[in-house]
């Protein structure tokens, strides 16, 4: 593997929390972060990219995602809709999802997350059509391999439709049977434990209210044996809590317990209403959440205690969500979301841009088990992003060029994307991908869909 060197770099991140080094240079060499320091050599093969009018952070860790879902963002029957009546008509446009829209869609959401800076990305892809002709997890894969992400992506589930209470139609979900077996053949056949793996699995029934009980133990037991991790939706919506206290007599989080789905190696995405006892839970149990701010405000689903998590030391990372719920897969956005949102309720010094990076970066990593992830220190994954603040929209906010990235800016496209150490991500465009054809296959497999659903 090439070496590169980042020459001059005007900030660098080299952690959350620690002051940013100026005009510095970095080594990246075997995927590795080799060395930080002022006047480094460049070897004979040595790409030098010239850093001087940029701010270098550590690559950022996607924590919840829905690839599929990039294409149904901002349809007209659904802008202004609650999470349970959204899910009733998308189930109707999803269940035509194919391998042509796995494709696209997985190639869609890495890409705009590459551009935005994330070099780590889990999914959460749950939709098991009847008839589907292929293997999603091996198409998701072969996606995120063509651009070059570090991959984490859930085997998800649902065994619930609409006869047994849930929301979808019985030809998107699967017996407990069927979800058991193939998630076992997904970790032998893609899970990759090492420190600096391009490909995890994580098990993930989708939520307390799509999949039984059966299948949630089962998962967490599955899980277990490989020494993979668990996810799924918990605590989104007070619908969410309502059905949970109807159909179990407990609340979501008491459901958790019940199914050994709490823990470690488990994290939840959302986790808006949790009540003070069960924020002290989580922490007890070191159960990580993932906070998608702008879903949760399109969805008017309410606002993450992430303030009080944090202080409790509850590990909190950043998720982007699917993107008919943010409508949009960009990473430093979702970022900015979240340093805003948290101080409407709780006030101006309620998240600071320090916490906010700690959160996309090294708790994000540790969410998916990966332990030399998310900084930028010598031995650690060479994974790291570009941005150039030589730009109108940041002038005048230098004195802090690494906050400068949340608090200013017009546009969250990274002038560069390493993963790995790789250019995945060059001048703002993905490496060896027609941007402008993706665009219009995207569009013309959505408006397909969107017809199906209408016959």
């Amino acid at each position: 593997m090439a070496e590169i060197l980042l020459k001059d770099i005007d900030a660098l991140l080299v952690e959350a929390g620690k002051p940013a080094l100026r005009n510095q240079d970095m080594l990246l060499e075997g995927g590795i972060v080799k060395k930080i320091g002022k006047h480094l050599e460049a070897g004979t093969d040595c790409r030098v990219i010239d850093c001087s009018r940029d701010v270098v952070v550590p690559g950022f860790v996607n924590t919840h995602h829905h690839f599929y879902q990039t294409l149904t963002r901002n349809l007209p029957k659904v802008q202004d809709a609650k999470l349970f009546d959204w899910l009733t008509y998308l189930y109707g446009v999803w269940r035509h999802i194919d391998v042509e829209a796995v494709t696209v869609s997985s190639t869609l959401a890495i890409a705009e997350l590459l551009r935005t800076g994330c070099t780590t990305t889990t999914d959460h892809h749950y939709l098991y059509p009847a008839g589907f002709g292929g293997d999603i997890m091996e198409l998701q894969f072969a996606a995120a391999d063509r651009l070059g992400i570090r991959f984490s992506p859930t085997r998800g589930s649902m065994s619930k439709s609409k006869k047994d209470g849930g929301l979808p139609p019985d030809s998107v979900v699967q017996d407990e049977d069927t979800i058991l077996s193939d998630s076992e053949r997904c970790i032998k056949r893609f899970h990759d434990p090492s420190p600096f793996s391009m490909h995890k699995i994580v098990l993930a029934p989708c939520s307390p209210f799509s999949v039984t009980k059966r299948c949630m133990k089962e998962s967490a037991i599955l899980a277990r044996k490989y020494g993979v991790r668990l996810h799924t939706h918990l605590c989104e919506t007070k619908d969410e809590e309502n059905d949970c206290l109807h159909m179990y007599g407990e609340r979501p989080l008491a459901l958790m317990e019940d199914c050994g789905l709490i823990g470690g190696d488990v994290f939840y995405a959302h986790g808006i209403h949790f009540n003070d006892e069960e924020l002290d839970l989580l922490a007890k149990t070191h159960t990580s959440i993932s906070h998608c701010p702008s879903s949760n405000m399109r969805l008017g689903s309410g606002i993450c205690r992430v303030p009080e998590m944090l202080e409790r030391g509850i590990n909190v990372g950043i998720g982007v969500d699917g993107s008919p719920g943010s409508d949009s897969s960009d990473m430093l956005g979702e970022m900015r979301e979240a340093l805003l949102l948290s101080r409407v309720k709780y006030g101006s010094g309620a998240l600071t841009a320090m916490d906010v990076y700690r959160m996309a970066t090294v708790n994000g990593a540790k969410m998916l088990g990966y332990e030399k992830v998310g900084t930028l220190q010598e031995g650690w994954a060479a994974d790291a992003a570009i941005f150039s603040v030589d730009d109108l929209a940041y002038a005048g906010g230098q004195s802090d060029p690494v906050a400068s990235l949340l608090f200013c800016g017009d546009s969250h496209i990274a002038d560069y994307t390493i993963v790995n150490g790789k250019v995945v991500v060059e001048k703002g465009h993905v490496v060896g991908l027609d941007e402008q054809e993706l665009t219009r296959k995207a569009n013309a497999v959505s408006a397909r869909l969107l017809s199906l659903s209408e016959k």
